[in-house]
C-alpha cells in the first residue's frame, strides 16, 4: 500500500496557514485606521470642535454616535460609493482598520457622555 504522506503533510500545512489570521488583522488596527482617515478622509470631514461648515462633512465624533452606526453598518458603508463623497477603494485590511478606529472612537464618545 502506497502512502502519500508528503502530500498529506503539505495539505495540512497549507490548510493551517490559510485559517490563521494574525490577531491584529482579525479586528483591525485602531492606529492604522486613524492613519487612513487622516490621510484620505480629513480633507472633507471637519474635526471635532471646528466651527460648523455646511461645505464640510460632519466630524467623526458625531457620525459614530448615530444610533444605526454599528460595525456592520460601517463595513457595508465602506464597500459602497457615496456621492458626492470622493470614491476611495480601500483594501479589506484598510476597511477593517478604519472600522476598528470608528468603533474605538464610538466607545470613547459614549464613555465621555456616560453611555458606555
Amino acid at each position: 500500500m502506497r502512502t502519500n504522506l508528503p502530500l498529506i503533510a503539505a495539505t495540512l500545512i497549507a490548510l493551517s496557514c490559510v485559517s490563521y489570521v494574525p490577531p491584529v488583522l482579525a479586528g483591525g488596527s485602531v492606529e492604522r485606521g486613524k492613519a487612513v482617515i487622516e490621510q484620505w478622509c480629513r480633507t472633507c470631514h471637519q474635526q471635532a470642535g471646528d466651527t460648523p461648515n455646511p461645505d464640510m462633512a460632519p466630524p467623526y465624533e458625531q457620525i459614530v454616535l448615530r444610533p444605526d452606526h454599528t460595525r456592520a453598518y460601517f463595513m457595508q458603508f465602506l464597500k459602497e460609493d457615496h456621492f458626492p463623497m470622493t470614491t476611495y477603494r480601500l483594501f479589506d485590511s484598510e476597511r477593517e482598520d478604519v472600522v476598528a478606529y470608528l468603533m474605538a472612537l464610538q466607545q470613547s464618545e459614549l464613555n465621555k457622555r456616560g453611555g458606555n
